[in-house]
């Protein structure tokens, strides 16, 4: 994730990008007379009956799902679709942030007590909510993040498979294991998992359903209270989650929410949890990591990636270019795992490009509460200037256009097209900078060691692709990429869903995994109970130092014999 909007420590601190190049060419829109543009992206048509956002977020909305905040202050999110307010909301001090982890702390001593299988119920129960009533919540999230809707419903899936996942196996992964003592028989050791206490939660915009309630599922079901900081222009999403996990059973105080500035209540955050879990950018992970680090507490970092996908001499190229249009602009490309860059053998370049560039261009654009867009707004200026920026500087420099590369304030006010380039080389900032936008370079390749160097020469390291008619060759080829997800013959959703393995990022893309063992593991301290029995691990029963040293080279020696472990 950029550092535009982000929900870290740092900012919103993070410092308006730097203008584009004067020479770079303005992204200038040929306009029809009802101000529509000539060409580009067609206009999905609104649907009769679809809400409004006065509709969807009254006042008492507002009200009733911000009751549950810690704040003294006040103040508002809004929606990218328009650039109007949505809902006044509370905001929290950093004096508020201590009084939420007091509340937590004093609720996760009783919901620790309660059975693990108790807990679990909670999840499930809270799984069968979220698709009961998933308008509700994909209403939110549209108005709150500008996407379409059906990646919305991407969001709304992947924490009803997380909910069922944690539900269904957190038993096994929390339960007491026997473990080989030093002596068999002698001594009995079990592993236990206890835990960590308050996890501090540090949510962001891009994903503020999944990003939030399914990143604090596994901390609830392992016993834990949370203190979560959603960002400030998508906390609505977060509390309608927190309404739903209460009404399943989660006692009230173990999900605290606190409102506010990045600079003012990251920090505060860090500086009374536990364990830290934080999504946004790798500069302000760092700082996050800094601040954990300091207390001696842990923490998991998802940050930011510049996501590769290579398509290979044997693919099958339609579908391929399919698969990448869902891979480089879901989310209008605010998906930390989505595709920037896009590396194809060159036998079949042109032929791919061709079938994407056309998909690309058939893309439609659209701001209706309602299924039918293919994709939706960016969520912020800054996230408009960064994209801006990045491919003026690319085309002033000698990229081509292959498709989109402008705005689209016919539909709302940040709303830009899904855009390719090509011919793009260093020293141009798209190249290696992450831009967390709809925007995709296309580089050929001449063989898979190129392709794989091509791939793996980023500090990132969070999710790549790779596609091809042979799946062994596709696996081969993926298991030499430095990522912590590679997806054969699929984007990004096949690992992310695969929710049993685990999802996390190498190098500057972050520490620690979220799903399958480690998800939830993360959030407990390992414990070792030793029972020993029947004699100490000393001289006894009349022996001498010498007698016992010689009595326990035998016994290690039988251990390795019967090829105890």
């Amino acid at each position: 994730m950029t550092d535009s909007q982000d929900t870290g420590t740092a900012a919103s601190a993070a410092e308006a990008p730097a203008e584009a190049p004067t020479d770079a060419p303005a992204a200038a829109v040929a306009t029809a007379p009802d101000g529509a543009p000539a060409a580009g992206n067609p206009v999905a048509p609104t649907p009769a009956g679809a809400r409004t956002a006065a509709e969807v977020v009254t006042p008492e909305i507002a009200a009733r799902l911000s009751r549950g905040v810690v704040g003294s202050g006040r103040t508002a999110n809004h929606t990218p679709f328009t650039g109007e307010k949505l809902a006044d909301l509370p905001e929290s001090t950093p004096e508020d942030v201590a009084t939420a982890f007091e509340r937590a702390r004093a609720a996760q001593e009783r919901w620790a007590k309660v059975p693990v299988k108790q807990r679990a119920a909670v999840l499930l129960r809270f799984h069968d909510l979220v698709l009961r009533r998933q308008a509700e919540v994909l209403d939110l999230i549209q108005l709150e993040t500008g996407k379409a809707r059906l990646h919305a419903h991407e969001e709304l899936q992947a924490v009803a498979v997380t909910a069922r996942h944690y539900g269904r196996k957190a038993h096994a992964y929390l339960r007491p294991k026997a473990r080989t003592g030093v002596v068999p028989t002698l001594t009995k050791v079990t592993e236990l998992r206890q835990p960590r206490g308050v996890v501090g939660q540090i949510a962001p915009w891009n994903y503020p359903f999944e990003l939030s309630v399914g990143d604090a599922l596994p901390a609830f079901v392992a016993g834990n209270a949370v203190v979560m900081k959603p960002d400030t222009e998508t906390a609505l999403t977060a509390l309608w989650a927190r309404e739903q996990l209460i009404e399943a059973g989660l006692p009230e105080d173990v999900w605290q929410v606190v409102i506010g500035e990045g600079p003012v209540v990251g920090p505060a955050v860090v500086a009374h949890a536990d364990y830290v879990s934080f999504t946004g950018s790798t500069r302000t992970g760092r700082e996050v990591a800094q601040g954990a680090a300091a207390r001696l507490v842990g923490v998991s970092l998802e940050l930011g990636g510049k996501n590769a996908m290579l398509v290979l001499q044997d693919a099958d190229v339609e579908k391929a270019a399919a698969g990448a249009v869902r891979g480089c602009f879901a989310s209008a490309g605010q998906l930390c795992i989505s595709i920037e860059r896009l590396y194809v053998h060159e036998s079949i370049a042109d032929d791919f490009l061709q079938r994407f560039a056309a998909r690309t261009k058939a893309m439609r654009l659209g701001n209706a509460l309602a299924y039918g867009a293919d994709m939706g707004s960016l969520v912020g200026e800054r996230q408009l200037e960064t994209v801006t920026r990045h491919v003026e500087e690319a085309v002033a420099k000698g990229a081509e256009l292959v498709a989109g590369g402008r705005p689209r304030p016919d539909i709302g006010p940040l709303f830009y097209e899904p855009t390719i380039l090509d011919g793009v080389q260093a020293p141009m900032a798209v190249c290696g900078e992450e831009t967390f936008g709809p925007v995709v370079s296309i580089y050929r390749f001449r063989d898979e060691d190129e392709a794989v160097a091509l791939a793996n020469a980023t500090p990132y390291g969070l999710n790549s692709s790779v596609w091809t008619k042979d799946g062994r060759r596709g696996r081969a080829v993926a298991a030499r990429l430095r990522t912590g997800t590679v997806n054969v013959n699929e984007s990004y959703a096949a690992g992310y869903a695969s929710v049993q393995a685990p999802m996390g990022g190498m190098g500057d893309s972050g520490l620690g995994r979220r799903h399958g063992s480690e998800g939830i593991l993360k959030y407990t301290e390992a414990q070792t109970v030793a029972h020993q029995r029947l004699m100490p691990l000393a001289p006894s029963f009349g022996m001498t130092d010498e007698k016992y040293a010689q009595f326990m080279s035998r016994s290690l020696r039988a251990m390795k014999a019967f090829r105890l472990r």
